[in-house]
């Protein structure tokens, strides 16, 4: 299965389903948070309208950019439409990491501090993954680089599968899940999803030819 994923185009689909509702709704609040037409479970954001947009917005650009970066086609036939989208998805993949450090530092927090302390932990990770990406293209080894944009995706994407696990309980309940044992499964569907992306690399790189000059 992992070794189905590791190709070009059903790892595009997959990024594109697993983020689709972050992305969708981030998109929502953009034209939200302008006329204060957000719904009343995000109105503690507000304290930080400025982090809060520029997150969303990077939010949007960094998921729909993500995708495109891993279709084999637009790399070798437009290259230079794969760099200016490169461009994009880590420029606001840098925005994203640091907009989300801000909110955790300005937005009175709901949550316990095992989630506090984890999306501090992936706001960092995401800077750290995003420089080591531009470094391995930087010295022309691409394998590298398509390893680290891959798991800069899923650190940066990871609400994507806190949502698919959190939106049939919300469906249910009517209420999004709280609580420590809801903490852990925020934390746990994060940490799985950047686990997705360590096999998906494994099997790419066991299947393609190190490139380094």
């Amino acid at each position: 299965m992992f070794r189905f994923f590791s190709r070009p185009a059903p790892l595009v689909l997959a990024l594109a389903f697993f983020t689709c509702i972050p992305v969708l709704t981030a998109l929502v609040q953009v034209f939200q948070i302008p006329f204060g037409t957000y719904p009343e479970d995000s109105a503690r954001l507000a304290v930080a309208p400025v982090s809060w947009f520029a997150h969303v917005l990077a939010g949007v650009a960094f998921g729909t950019t993500g995708p495109l970066q891993f279709v084999r086609a637009l790399r070798h036939r437009f290259g230079a439409l794969h760099r200016v989208s490169g461009r994009i998805f880590v420029l606001s993949g840098v925005i994203l990491g640091f907009s989300s450090l801000a909110l955790l530092a300005q937005v009175t927090s709901v949550r316990t501090p095992i989630a506090d302390i984890a999306r501090g932990l992936f706001g960092l990770a995401l800077l750290i993954a995003l420089a080591m990406a531009m470094a391995a293209i930087w010295h022309r080894n691409f394998i590298r680089h398509r390893a680290w944009a891959i798991r800069a995706y899923a650190i940066g994407m990871g609400l994507g599968t806190v949502s698919l696990v959190f939106f049939p309980i919300y469906i249910i309940t009517g209420q999004p899940p709280s609580g420590l044992a809801s903490d852990i499964l925020f934390v746990g569907s994060w940490a799985l999803n950047i686990a997705f992306a360590e096999v998906v690399i494994s099997y790419s790189s066991h299947s393609s030819p190190q490139v380094s000059t």
